[in-house]
């Protein structure tokens, strides 16, 4: 399993890639190794609002549909329109060109405050 020591991790397996006030979202590779084959990504709208730990998409695989929840608040301006197409992109790759969406943080402290790569390796360790 990778964990990359670049990006904050919510206990859900959401990964939150910071630059600046962008806040680029994806599933870990835990997840979705834990999920199978994706088959499907219902992606946030642009110019959606959201909260933290908020619900704001589904991602599903030939074994279940998972909620994807926010790591900040703010405003989703870009999502990945490639997974329409290529869901599959999200096992490829989580952490390059399996991102979800990249959302204007709000409040960066949000995103200071989710785990680090050790942390979630722990919450990880105790699945």
């Amino acid at each position: 399993m990778d964990f990359p020591s670049d990006l904050r991790y919510l206990p859900t397996h959401e990964w939150a890639r910071v630059e600046g006030d962008r806040v680029t979202v994806g599933i870990s590779d835990f997840a979705q190794d834990a999920l199978g084959d994706i088959v499907y990504v219902e992606l946030p709208a642009l110019g959606r609002s959201v909260a933290a730990n908020e619900v704001f998409c589904e991602v599903e695989s030939t074994k279940s549909v998972s909620d994807i929840y926010a790591p900040v608040a703010g405003e989703i301006i870009e999502v990945n329109t490639e997974l329409s197409d290529s869901p599959q992109k999200i096992n490829d790759a989580p952490y390059g060109d399996g991102w979800i969406c990249v959302i204007r943080a709000a409040d960066l402290g949000e995103a200071q405050a989710l785990l680090d790569a050790d942390g979630y390796r722990k919450v990880v360790e105790e699945a």
